[in-house]
């Protein structure tokens, strides 16, 4: 089953962003310097700028979000550390929400897995991030969700939900390398929602900006998202608009 792999980002000072990552927000780090959770999950990589990371609403990057069983718990947390990071709030009929940015200004997202108030919560280790946190969305932005769609799905992604945010001028669309079947087949029904932000592997999310001109390439070179790796498929693909590239089959 191919994946999402690894999401690179360029900045200023990796060496303290993965220290972030790892003593704050509890990422495991490996030998080629990524980091991330584990299992089917995306990792991070950073990788040396020249110049600080200035992100702007038409930049293609836009966030990861982390999904936690408790995001209660990861706010308190965080704020011991004394990170600032917003209050958890119920984000219309998306999620339980809050945000952060890490050392160099890239935002993260904490989604929790249920809306506000609703139960079961779930904890399995208290002394994790939220519980136990994983890498769930990664969030790209699209002024073209047609060609978007298509070229998706000639990847073998599948839509696994989508929410439109009319008052705020975009829909988001979510997609994921997976068999799973969502609870309902209708992918803007609300039982798709919670249940997406538990999946044990990374979700690309994509921000349809309705009235957007156009959207910002990233760069190799310039701070901030400079790509994503895809792997396990069976052939080399890229998708420029959202500067992914793929791995085949090892």
């Amino acid at each position: 089953m191919p994946k999402i792999e690894t999401i690179i980002l360029n900045c200023l000072n990796p060496a303290a962003q993965r220290q972030f990552y790892v003593d704050i927000l509890g990422m495991n780090s490996s030998g080629d310097a990524s980091l991330g959770y584990g299992g089917r999950q995306a990792r991070l990589a950073f990788f040396q700028s020249s110049e600080p990371y200035k992100p702007e609403p038409n930049d293609v990057y836009w966030k990861i979000a982390l999904a936690v069983p408790d995001i209660e718990l990861a706010y308190r947390q965080l704020t011991d550390f004394g990170v600032t990071v917003s209050e958890p709030k119920q984000f219309r009929d998306i999620g339980y929400l809050a945000h952060l940015k890490d050392p160099e200004g890239f935002t993260i997202e904490l989604v929790n897995h249920r809306f506000k108030d609703e139960s079961p919560k779930v904890v399995s280790n208290s002394d994790k991030l939220g519980g136990g946190a994983t890498l769930n969305l990664l969030t790209l932005r699209t002024a073209n969700i047609e060609a978007a769609k298509v070229r998706l799905e000639e990847f073998g992604m599948k839509l696994l939900s989508i929410q439109p945010v009319e008052s705020h001028g975009f829909t988001l669309y979510f997609y994921a390398f997976t068999d799973d079947v969502p609870p309902s087949n209708d992918p803007i029904a609300l039982i798709n929602r919670c249940w997406l932000y538990q999946r044990p592997y990374t979700v690309l999310e994509v921000q349809h900006l309705h009235e957007a001109d156009g959207i910002a390439p990233p760069s190799a070179k310039r701070a901030g998202y400079a790509g994503t790796v895809f792997s396990g498929l069976a052939e080399k693909a890229t998708c420029r608009e959202f500067l992914i590239e793929s791995r085949g089959y090892d």
